[in-house]
């Protein structure tokens, strides 16, 4: 039902996506799909820990299969990828690095498998992500998240630029926008949650 007031309300020049992430097992990912196959879905994000379970949900499947935003590393993608179990990889440039990031999206240019940043985070992320997308010859479509905060405008000396509904790569040096700690101190983390805590042992 949310599909179809999106797909009613948005019309025919806005695409659908779907991030399904963990939230379900092979069994219950492929009775999703089949109930959405009238959609013209633009893909399907899904995330499990089997590359085989992913390539066997992506053979049945009437639309794109996205997946491994969470994967860290070549090493990790390479099952992925030796199965064809996606047709978008879904590379985090924050947590794997630029560089590194460019050997996965390597990797999977290897095995006809096109590529996007997972890009949820901020303004320096987003410059990051820009010129790993513009440096790649598989990139597929970058995420952005263009309300993240009401201050994050605050926190760099250079905003993202969009135009038409692209985002122009920045020309100046570095990534292209510098942080303002003394406004990044302005505004401390509130709580230990989501990714501040990613990986740490509990005491």
């Amino acid at each position: 039902m949310h599909l179809e007031a999106l797909d009613d309300g948005a019309g025919p020049d806005v695409d659908l996506l779907l991030d399904l992430n963990f939230n379900a097992k092979t069994e219950g990912y492929l009775k999703i799909l089949r109930s959405l196959a009238d959609f013209q879905m633009f893909w399907i994000e899904i995330d499990t820990y089997s590359a085989e379970a992913l390539g066997h949900i992506r053979r049945q499947s009437p639309h794109p299969i996205s997946s491994c935003e969470t994967l860290l590393g070549v090493r990790e993608f390479l099952p992925y990828f030796r199965e064809q179990a996606m047709d978008v990889a879904i590379i985090d440039t924050v947590w794997n690095g630029v560089w590194q990031s460019m050997k996965i999206a390597a990797c999977a240019d290897a095995h006809e498998v096109n590529v996007a940043p997972h890009n949820f985070y901020g303004h320096l992320c987003t410059m990051m992500s820009a010129h790993f997308a513009a440096a790649v010859p598989n990139l597929r479509i970058m995420e952005i998240d263009i309300d993240r905060l009401p201050w994050d405008h605050e926190l760099f000396t250079h905003l993202p630029l969009i135009e038409d509904g692209h985002l122009v790569v920045p020309d100046r040096p570095g990534w292209g926008t510098e942080p303002i700690e003394e406004a990044l101190r302005a505004h401390p983390p509130t709580k230990e949650a989501g990714l501040l805590t990613y990986g740490a042992r509990k005491s």
